[in-house]
């Protein structure tokens, strides 16, 4: 008599989904009450109702607007990107092979796009942004079976430009006359917020256009990201400004050595930068196979969104934040603190996938609010001119570092997946050391929370 052993796939429940949305939608209808409240003499509140200056709002939306393209775009390509390499039947080690070209393409040419974009304009590095992602959507559609490493190649310096342009454009165009720098910490919160929603709406559209029919829809992702990459150029081009203020490279080289080398407070802030870039990298290499471990099967379709969901959530916390008495400093300790010790228990502990989804939904909450934390300060301690070339370079021990444990655990199996996780959550430790540091270092310099700039008029 046969036995007849059932399966059971785990997936989210849905009222996680109903709970994510709600808690956010709560949180953001609910603080300006808050802070009509308890914050009334506040000068940078992110939502009060302020007369509106005739530049600062339309740019936000012109930018949220592109920034959310850009969003979709970099998700399409990973939701889609795995899905590609089984349909070609690429195998696990040269998956391997294709990641470490990318982060070795991360480490020494993406670390070098940060200084780069501060020399010749921020808004023409997010152009170049959109037109890497215009040749590997054209390549993937003319070539039949398409040369991976060309697209990884392509796409891992488009990831890198994603990491800094965007957000030092923001920044410099706040900074300039007419603009209002009370909505900057709003920005950098709807930032993190609309990524995270861009992201699921790439997964959607993903999965609707590859549909059931495999051989005709492997094709259809790369005809969505090059109209939506066309979209973007054209958007970009039809608004260009050519009026930027830029530095000569002598003039930037001496003020990087002074303003950034120079001082210790922006070395402990790249360090946190690497750790947690280190982390998040380490969590999306290894968060499918710690699920489905020993043979357990989940839908993780129906978990990715559950996360980024979480990472929305964990957003609109910032608001409350900063309108609190609370340090910036003290808020990103806390949350590093959480984040790391989350990673030990899943490097050492064995879980059931519930669990598991849940204490990745809390490294996820801790990303949304970490993001926006990271960004105000790097507002603080860096010069505008100088802040895309301090964070490209803060990511590149980060890379060094994922290729070093990508090579030791894919090729040479001297490590598990439990001490890469382990590596990770003693980063964000680290992490949260730099940012104790940090707070004290502010303290002796008396360090007044205002934007700063090397080169005011």
């Amino acid at each position: 008599m046969g036995i007849v052993i059932e399966t059971f796939i785990w997936e989210p429940s849905s009222s996680v989904f109903i709970f994510i949305f709600f808690s956010s939608f709560l949180l953001l209808s609910l603080f300006p009450f808050y802070l009509s409240k308890h914050a009334p003499t506040t000068k940078s509140s992110s939502l009060s109702d302020h007369p509106f200056s005739s530049s600062s709002p339309r740019f936000q939306l012109y930018f949220l607007l592109l920034y959310s393209l850009a969003s979709v775009l970099d998700g399409l390509w990973l939701v889609y990107g795995e899905f590609e390499l089984v349909y070609y039947g690429i195998s696990k080690e040269d998956t391997v092979t294709f990641m470490l070209i990318g982060f070795g393409a991360a480490l020494f040419v993406g670390s070098l796009l940060g200084l780069v974009s501060d020399l010749i304009g921020r808004k023409k590095t997010c152009l170049v942004f959109f037109i890497l992602h215009l040749i590997v959507g054209i390549w993937k559609m003319v070539a039949p079976s398409p040369s991976f490493w060309v697209a990884n190649l392509c796409l891992s310096l488009a990831t890198s430009i994603f990491s800094f342009s965007f957000e030092t454009w923001a920044v410099v165009e706040h900074d300039k006359p007419g603009h209002r720098q009370d909505i900057l910490n709003e920005t950098f919160w709807l930032m993190t917020f609309f990524e995270s929603a861009s992201l699921i709406g790439s997964q959607v559209i993903g999965n609707w256009m590859v549909g059931g029919n495999l051989e005709k829809g492997i094709g259809s992702p790369s005809i969505a990201a090059t109209l939506l990459a066309i979209l973007g150029i054209a958007c970009m081009s039809r608004h260009y400004d050519g009026t930027t203020k830029i530095m000569t490279f002598k003039d930037y080289r001496m003020s990087f050595s002074v303003y950034i080398l120079g001082d210790r407070r922006i070395w402990l802030l790249a360090c946190a930068q690497a750790c947690l870039h280190f982390s998040i990298a380490v969590f999306w290499i290894l968060w499918a196979p710690t699920l489905v471990a020993d043979g357990r099967e989940a839908f993780l379709g129906l978990i990715y969104p559950c996360l980024l969901g979480a990472r929305m959530l964990g957003s609109t916390v910032f608001p409350w934040l900063i309108n609190a008495s609370l340090r910036t400093e003290d808020c990103l300790t806390c949350a590093f603190v959480v984040q790391a010790l989350l990673l030990s228990i899943i490097a050492y502990d064995y879980e059931e996938i519930g669990v598991l989804v849940t204490q990745f939904s809390l490294y996820h909450a801790c990303i949304g609010l970490i993001l926006p934390l990271l960004a105000r300060l790097r507002t603080m301690y860096v010069p505008n001119e100088l802040r895309g070339g301090m964070i490209s370079l803060s990511l590149a021990p980060a890379n060094a570092a994922i290729l070093f444990i990508l090579m030791q655990r894919g090729y040479y199996r001297t490590i598990e997946n439990s001490t890469m996780i382990a590596f990770a959550a003693v980063g964000l430790f680290m992490a949260a050391g730099c940012m104790y540091v940090l707070k004290r270092e502010a303290f002796k310099g008396d360090m007044k929370e205002e934007p700063i700039s090397t080169f005011k008029d």
